[in-house]
């Protein structure tokens, strides 16, 4: 599946991506979005590190001005929601206009719709077909749940909003992306208060700058209940910041546990 050349990153080897999610009803709160955390989960798996996520009404100034900014940012712009048969489904031609061409019906996504609908007595309408617009020079994801396709132009993939469809079309679509390293990921549980653990965490991130050090607090039924999450793609460095992070909570008293 072709897509433009990767933009240029602050760090050598990282590839980059976005996320938009269209939709009122995501909004509105109607609806709470699945994609994002699997998204998120499958790309950190191949290398491509999710920088910022966006949602967005069903507009399409909305739509052509998040797309166009972000595709000259990151190496990957996935979006969801807005590629189906009713009125308010206008993501393919607010893509079409991002990109200044033309919307067509896709021959090929036309056929497979009509095979795939004929073949269930369901009548094939023009809303159905709808579905098959796409704008001129993109090439299809494939869609192995309801045949209705994603597709990609650019550096733009455009998916469903639906997760489980969501979930295919972005499997089909992997294996034709640049991969990077892997990201490894390790957590360091303990019972101390983010102020406790602040200031010594501050300096182990200093120490390892190709690292990423995050500290989620919550609660137990013990009290105090704080994540501290190291992540990068050298293992080696995750074990050591981890060690490190251990060291620290035992000097400041507490327990911890890794996870």
């Amino acid at each position: 599946m072709a897509g433009r050349q990767p933009v240029q990153n602050d760090v050598a080897g990282t590839i980059t991506a976005a996320l938009v999610l269209i939709g009122n009803e995501l909004l509105s709160g109607r609806t709470q979005d699945a994609n994002l955390s699997h998204l998120a989960r499958r790309l950190n798996a191949v290398g491509i590190r999710l920088t910022e996520v966006r949602i967005i009404p069903d507009t399409e100034s909305a739509i052509v001005a998040a797309v166009n900014q972000l595709r000259t940012q990151v190496d990957y712009v996935f979006t969801t929601g807005g590629i189906g048969p009713t009125h308010d489904d206008i993501t393919a031609a607010s893509i079409a206009l991002a990109f200044g061409v033309p919307l067509i019906r896709h021959p090929v996504a036309v056929r497979r719709l009509v095979e795939y609908f004929e073949a269930r007595g369901v009548e094939v309408n023009e809303a159905r077909l709808c579905m098959a617009n796409t704008p001129e020079g993109a090439e299809l994801i494939a869609n192995q749940l309801s045949v209705a396709p994603g597709f990609c132009i650019g550096n733009v993939y455009v998916m469903a909003g639906v997760p489980k469809v969501m979930q295919v079309m972005l499997e089909a679509l992997l294996p034709s992306l640049r991969h990077g390293p892997s990201l490894t990921s390790s957590s360091v549980v303990c019972d101390l208060a983010e102020g406790d653990v602040a200031t010594g965490l501050q300096r182990i991130q200093a120490q390892h700058p190709e690292l990423s050090i995050g500290s989620y607090p919550g609660k137990s039924e013990q009290g105090y209940r704080v994540s501290l999450v190291v992540r990068g793609a050298d293992a080696t460095a995750v074990s050591q910041a981890v060690s490190d992070i251990k060291s620290l909570v035992q000097d400041l008293g507490g327990r911890f546990a890794v996870e």
